[in-house]
C-alpha cells in the first residue's frame, strides 16, 4: 500500500498523537490496540449476539473448546484435546485446567449451562438454531423436549461429550462460534442477565472489560488469569464504534485508531492511491444479498420477486458504484468453499441489462402492476454513507419496472433486530461464513432458523438439507446441497447482489494480523511496534 510524503507526513502526526477517551494509548504506546469494529455491539452476552463485530469484541473476552489461532483456524482454547467416535457422532473434549477472570474454575458443566441456556425457548436467543447440530436441539428448540435432553454431558469436570445428529468434519471449527462458547454458571445464577454488565463480567479469555461507554468505547486490559497470558502482548484493547466509516478514515490518519474493520467505498479510489498498504483486502467467505418479506402480500408473488431481482443492476453496482472488486453474485453461496462444487445459478446471469429490464416489466405487468398502479414497498437500511449510496441506486433502478421504495435508515442494531422480527419489505444483509461449509450460508434459509429473516419455506429445500446432514460422501452431500441452493435461487428467496471480501485497514504499527477467509484477527495473537523512520 502505497505511502505518498503527504501521507508520510500525516502518519507522522499521527504517530504523536494521543488516544481518545477510553484507556489512552496514542500510535506510540505499543501496548495499546485501538479498534474500529463497525457498530455498538447489543451485549457481552454471547447468547445475544448475532453480529460479526459483535464476536470480534466479545470473543477476545471468552473462549470456546477452540479457538481461533493467527489465520482464524481451529486449534485448542478451553479443550487441551478432544477424539470422536468411529461414526463421527459422539466428541469427548479434555479441559484444560484454567479459570474464569474471578479465579472460579472453568468447568464442563459451564458448556453444559451455557449450552442448554441458548438452546432454550425461553432465552429467546437469536442464534438458538445454529446448535440444531446437537442431538435433540432442534426438539428443544420447537418446545418438544427439555433442554436437559440436549446431546451434551459433563462426565466430570475436566471431561465434556458432545453427541451431534449428524457426522460433522467441520466441528472443530463450529465450535469457534460464540454460540458454542461457556458462560460462568456461577455468575449467571447470582445475578441471571445482569452477569454481563461490565461491573460482574467474568471471561476465560486473554482480556476482560474495564469500562464500556455505549455508542462511544469498550475497553478491556489483558486478562492476568488467562492460561495463556504470558503469551499475549497487548495490555488494552479499545473498540469503536465505527458506523460513519468515512469519519473512521479521518481518526486512522489522526492516531486515534490502529485497525479498521469495513471501509467507505466512496473513498476506495483514494485509498488505493494513499493507503495501499494499509488496505486488506483479501477473498472470504461472505456474501451479500437482499432479504425479501415473504409474509407480506406483493412479495408472496414469485412474479414481483423474480422482478425484483432482475431489476438490480449487479454489474452497475459493483463495478460502478461500490467499486471494491467484489464480483457481482448470481448465487447465494460465496466462491470457495470447501467440499461444494457449485453451478447454481440465476437464469438470467448472462442476460443482457435491458432485456432483464424488459422481463421484470413484463412480470409486473401480469402481476397487476405498471406506470398507473405502482408497487410500493419500504427497503430498510443501516445509517452508513455507503448504505445509503446503495439504496438509492437500487430506488432508481426499481423505477423503470413500476416500484417506488421508501428507504428508512436505522442503527445497525435496529436494523437487524427489525430483519429478526420481519418488520421490513426489503433490507440489505450481509453473511460471513461461521465455518466452512455450504450449510452455513443454507441454514439462513432453512425454515424456522433465527436470521431466515424473510421466513423462507420450502419442503424440497429442507430435505435436501435433512438428506446431505445423513450423507458422508463428500461430493454426494455437495450435490445434494447445491440442488438446495438452486431450488432457493429458482424461488427467488433472497436477491443475490455481491461476493465479498475483507475490507479491513490496518497502520503500519499493528503486527500480527494475517487475512483469512474468515476475516478473525483475535486480539491475543496481535502486538503493536512503533514505525522505522523513512
Amino acid at each position: 500500500m502505497i505511502r505518498t510524503r503527504t501521507m508520510a507526513a500525516l502518519l507522522a502526526l499521527a504517530l504523536g498523537a494521543c488516544s481518545p477517551g477510553g484507556g489512552g494509548g496514542g500510535a506510540t504506546d505499543v501496548t495499546t490496540l485501538n479498534r474500529g469494529n463497525q457498530s455498538e455491539v447489543k451485549s457481552l452476552d454471547p447468547h445475544f449476539i448475532d453480529g460479526q463485530w459483535e464476536a470480534f469484541l466479545v470473543g477476545d473476552m471468552i473462549m470456546g473448546l477452540t479457538t481461533d489461532d493467527p489465520r482464524g483456524e481451529p486449534i485448542p482454547g478451553a479443550a487441551e484435546r478432544w477424539e470422536a467416535s468411529p461414526d463421527g457422532k459422539t466428541w469427548t473434549f479434555h479441559l484444560r485446567k484454567h479459570v474464569w477472570s474471578d479465579g472460579t474454575p472453568v468447568t464442563a458443566s459451564d458448556f453444559v449451562f451455557a449450552w442448554r441456556r441458548i438452546i432454550d425457548p425461553k432465552t429467546a436467543a437469536p442464534y438458538a438454531y445454529y446448535l440444531w447440530l446437537i442431538k435433540n436441539a432442534k426438539a428443544i428448540s420447537d418446545g418438544q423436549a427439555k433442554p436437559d435432553a440436549l446431546g451434551i454431558e459433563a462426565v466430570d469436570d475436566q471431561t465434556l461429550v458432545v453427541t451431534l445428529e449428524h457426522p460433522a468434519p467441520y466441528f472443530t471449527e463450529y465450535l469457534l462460534h460464540q454460540t458454542t462458547w461457556p458462560i460462568p454458571r456461577h455468575k449467571v445464577e447470582a445475578l441471571g442477565t445482569a452477569w454481563s454488565q461490565p461491573q460482574n463480567f467474568v471471561g476465560n479469555g486473554p482480556f476482560t472489560v474495564k469500562e464500556w461507554v455505549p455508542n462511544d468505547h469498550l475497553t478491556m486490559v489483558k486478562n492476568p488469569k488467562f492460561y495463556d497470558a504470558a503469551h499475549v502482548r497487548l495490555r488494552t484493547i479499545n473498540y469503536y464504534p465505527t458506523t460513519d466509516n468515512v469519519a473512521a478514515i479521518n481518526r486512522l490518519r489522526s492516531g486515534e485508531l490502529d485497525v479498521l474493520y469495513t471501509l467507505p467505498s466512496s473513498k476506495i479510489d483514494w485509498l488505493r492511491a494513499n493507503m495501499a498498504k494499509e488496505l486488506s483486502m483479501r477473498p472470504i467467505l461472505n456474501n451479500y444479498y437482499i432479504a425479501i418479506n415473504l409474509t407480506r402480500p406483493p412479495l408472496k408473488d414469485i412474479r414481483v420477486r423474480k422482478a425484483l431481482s432482475l431489476a438490480y443492476d449487479r454489474q452497475q453496482m459493483s463495478n460502478k458504484i461500490i467499486k471494491l472488486g467484489d464480483p457481482p453474485a448470481y448465487s447465494f453461496i460465496p466462491p470457495g468453499v470447501a467440499n461444494y462444487p457449485g453451478g447454481a445459478v440465476l437464469p438470467f446471469k448472462d442476460t443482457p441489462y435491458a432485456e432483464c429490464v424488459a422481463q421484470a416489466q413484463a412480470l409486473m405487468r401480469a402481476a397487476g402492476y405498471g406506470p398507473d398502479n405502482r408497487l410500493k414497498l419500504n427497503y430498510e437500511t443501516t445509517t452508513t454513507p455507503d448504505s445509503k449510496r446503495y439504496a438509492a441506486a437500487y430506488q432508481a433502478m426499481l423505477k423503470a419496472i413500476y416500484v417506488d421504495i421508501d428507504i428508512v435508515q436505522v442503527d445497525t442494531q435496529i436494523h437487524y433486530s427489525n430483519m429478526q422480527k420481519h418488520a421490513f419489505d426489503l433490507a440489505p444483509a450481509a453473511w460471513v461464513a461461521d465455518f466452512n461449509d455450504a450449510t452455513s450460508f443454507l441454514d439462513l434459509l432453512r425454515t424456522g432458523a433465527g436470521n431466515n429473516y424473510g421466513l423462507y419455506s420450502n419442503p424440497k429445500f429442507d430435505a435436501l438439507l435433512a438428506r446431505a446432514e445423513d450423507t458422508v460422501d463428500p461430493r454426494a452431500r455437495g450435490e445434494l446441497l447445491k440442488q438446495a441452493e438452486q431450488i432457493s435461487l429458482d424461488d427467488y428467496a433472497v436477491i443475490p447482489t455481491r461476493m465479498g471480501q475483507t475490507l479491513d485497514i490496518v497502520m503500519p504499527q499493528v503486527k500480527g494480523w494475517i487475512a483469512n477467509v474468515r476475516n478473525f484477527n483475535r486480539s491475543r495473537w496481535l502486538w503493536k511496534e512503533v514505525p522505522k523512520a523513512g
